[in-house]
């Protein structure tokens, strides 16, 4: 099964042995960002640094300045990857040690964003923005999100074949936040939903074209979390997590929130996958590149937010090439909508610092491959501890 390891530039600009050591885990690809959210990472074999903090969301590669020419919403650039273009010399160094590339691209989480342009922000029903979250109904947004796309997926000259786009749909209140202080209150699946609610001006047109008062969906919200908040509601062990939803706030204001927002998703979607394919065919022509695989990393539960964004499976796989899922419970859902070389690659974390469980890879590969996953990814050998590689450098040499 092929496998491929997420890896930030910053692992491998300045480090000569990187990509080596990358390749001697015996995976055949690796998934480098290049578009990325803010976050502190430890870098624990480089030789020049043992923390990279990326202050903010950026693009790892000097952006198209004719492509961003007049637009207020734009990628921001960055000084801490040790290059300007340092997802193209991390690429070329992974291809030189006889590893694919696909690109790594995150697109709606940037805090920095919503922070210069609050307007951009999902705000949930009591009127609080979350500035990580850029809500995906406002067409400025979606214009910067396919176009973002379309730049940080394709790479012309570094050999990249293909993408893996994240967080290509809603993201709501789910955050990595810095000193995240929001676990006071467990919110289960079915209040995180409801929290991640958008009441921004075009998502309250969205609802009142579909029959709803924007002011009342809200208070109905509001009311359905306040048994939540008083620790009077908690899901019974096993329970559905959208039925939980309609019995919060009622199976046709539920019904009625998704009749918005999963259009909005697969529109993003298709147009971001659409953009994609535009750009790597003019890379193909110029390039003669090989051909160019679109992958989403996502939920098939549709109503779900976040770096793996709920999708509708049979519609997503009518336009990408396949979709990444955390884990292997998710693969199943999947297999029916899957065409003739369709990815279903099943992510799995191997650092056991984060909650990875790099000593049970064997298991878990073999129930995702039960389930139907044709690839394999794992989280992150940047990252991960020389215990940690070990035990994927052991798993891997078995299965080859």
């Amino acid at each position: 099964m092929r496998a491929s390891t997420f890896v930030y530039p910053w692992d491998v600009v300045g480090d000569p042995d990187a990509a080596d050591r990358i390749a001697g885990l015996g995976v055949q690809q690796v998934t480098l960002a290049s578009a990325y959210h803010s976050t502190r990472a430890l870098t624990p074999r480089h030789p020049g640094h043992r923390v990279v903090t990326a202050r903010h969301a950026a693009v790892l590669y000097p952006p198209d300045e004719h492509r961003w020419a007049g637009r207020a919403l734009r990628p921001y650039t960055q000084d801490w990857a040790g290059a300007e273009d340092a997802y193209g010399e991390a690429a070329a160094a992974l291809r030189a040690a006889g590893l694919a590339v696909h690109s790594w691209v995150v697109l709606a989480h940037n805090s920095r964003l919503g922070d210069e342009h609050p307007r951009v922000s999902v705000r949930n029903a009591y009127g609080d923005r979350y500035p990580w979250a850029p809500c995906i109904a406002q067409p400025e947004v979606r214009a910067y999100l396919v176009t973002l796309a379309a730049e940080a997926a394709v790479r012309p000259g570094t050999g990249t074949e293909g993408t893996e786009l994240e967080s290509c749909g809603w993201y709501g209140l789910a955050h990595l936040h810095a000193h995240d202080k929001t676990g006071g209150v467990p919110l289960p699946g079915a209040a995180q939903y409801l929290m991640s609610l958008c009441f921004c001006p075009a998502c309250e047109a969205g609802y009142a074209g579909l029959g709803a008062d924007p002011d009342e969906l809200r208070a109905a919200v509001r009311g359905a979390l306040a048994p939540v908040w008083a620790g009077e509601w908690a899901p019974a062990p096993g329970s559905d997590e959208w039925a939980d939803v309609e019995k919060l706030l009622g199976a046709d204001l539920a019904g009625l929130t998704m009749a918005w927002r999963g259009p909005v998703a697969r529109e993003l979607q298709r147009a971001a996958v659409e953009a994609v394919r535009e750009a790597a065919r003019e890379a193909v022509r110029e390039a003669a590149a090989p051909g160019f695989r679109v992958l989403l990393h996502a939920d098939p539960h549709a109503h779900r937010c976040g770096a793996n964004v709920g999708v509708d499976p049979g519609y997503v796989l009518g336009h990408a090439d396949g979709l990444v899922l955390p884990g292997a419970d998710l693969v199943a859902a999947c297999v029916p909508h899957a065409r003739a070389g369709t990815v279903l690659a099943a992510n799995f974390p191997v650092v056991a610092g984060m909650g990875g469980s790099p000593g049970t890879l064997a298991a878990d590969a073999a129930r995702a491959a039960a389930a139907g996953a044709t690839e394999l990814r794992l989280y992150h050998a940047g990252l991960a501890s020389a215990g940690d590689l070990a035990a994927v450098r052991a798993f891997l040499a078995g299965v080859r």
